[in-house]
């Protein structure tokens, strides 16, 4: 049988398959995962020796069927994919789905971390608030991984956020779509793999994105300058159906958080790697990469302080003791 989207959704809503033939010596679970990311991603990469090692841990007891590039589902669906069972195991980027539940966008507030040790202490201080919302929709959060400070993508030198005033800026979150409308820009929502043909078309003609993002997008063919500004270090989450997750024997579920413990920290030190090299890369391929003006940092902390007080006061309570923690 040819696989299509369709009987693979099929077959997943059917829950994970157990396949037994008389000479078997051991049944097997085969689940289906679905990323919206390039095979030439980090996060794809890390995806993919996440998926091999618990292969090996479990002597190809459980299976897991690896479908990148929103081939088998886009971003917007992965998540609810996951809770009705399509899927079994999904990634996203958690500040996406920041409509559904404040803390999901909390690190998407542009500066509030400004270093991947920040980053991993505010995540770190976040997980529990994170992981109770999942649980609560049916899904087990497995590990979570940041992506590289993200920076503005333009076609002229930006030298404040009066640059950005009127321009078509392109949005991928509730997060970046403030941002946009703060500073006087019209928000334009797009995902990730459009971003070339919206640039070419004139939908947008600036954004802020990791490093990492540029490259995946190939931006030397539609932008001109780069500027990295520490934009925000957002999370991609990987989780996994909690029902199939719990119907597992304990060996094979301590496989999987096993591997999980272990995609988290190499999956940090890729992105580490994948910041100082995608810098290179757009340098390499002709984009100007411009440190920000000192009028352009103040404009950010003046946005950041806005931002975090508007977040705070949809987080309540437990939104500002997590800001007072990672403040301490």
């Amino acid at each position: 049988m040819v696989l299509t989207r369709r009987n693979l959704l099929a077959a997943g809503s059917a829950g994970a398959a157990l396949l037994a033939g008389a000479g078997a010596a051991r049944a097997q679970t085969r689940w289906q995962f679905a990323t919206p990311y390039q095979e030439t991603n980090f996060h794809t990469k890390n995806v993919r020796a996440f998926v091999e090692e618990i292969g090996k841990a479990t002597n190809g007891a459980l299976g897991i069927q690896l479908h990148t590039n929103s081939s088998l589902l886009p971003m917007p669906q992965i998540k609810p994919g996951v809770q009705r069972g399509q899927v079994q195991m999904g990634e996203i980027l958690l500040s996406n789905f920041g409509n559904e539940e404040a803390f999901f966008e909390l690190d998407g507030v542009p500066l509030l971390a400004g270093s991947f040790d920040g980053a991993v202490k505010l995540a770190g201080l976040a997980q529990p608030y994170i992981e109770a919302r999942f649980q609560r929709t049916g899904l087990t959060v497995l590990y979570n991984v940041p992506w590289p400070p993200g920076g503005f993508y333009s076609n002229a030198p930006i030298e404040s956020l009066d640059t950005l005033r009127g321009s078509r800026f392109r949005t991928f979150n509730t997060m970046t779509n403030r941002f946009a409308t703060l500073v006087g820009a019209n928000p334009t929502l797009v995902q990730a793999t459009e971003v070339p043909q919206a640039f070419a078309t004139g939908v947008i003609n600036g954004m802020v994105t990791s490093a990492a993002t540029g490259v995946d997008t190939q931006a030397w063919d539609y932008c001109k300058f780069f500027t990295p500004v520490n934009f925000s270090y957002t999370n991609n989450y990987v989780f996994a159906n909690r029902r199939a997750f719990e119907a597992l024997p304990a060996a094979q579920r301590e496989a999987v958080m096993a591997a999980a413990k272990a995609a988290q920290a190499r999956g940090l030190e890729m992105s580490k790697a994948a910041e100082r090299e995608a810098q290179d890369t757009l340098a390499a391929r002709g984009l100007q990469v411009v440190q920000p003006s000192a009028a352009l940092k103040e404009g950010l902390s003046r946005v950041s302080a806005t931002m975090t007080d508007e977040w705070v006061a949809k987080a309540g309570e437990d939104g500002k003791k997590l800001i007072d923690s990672y403040r301490a």
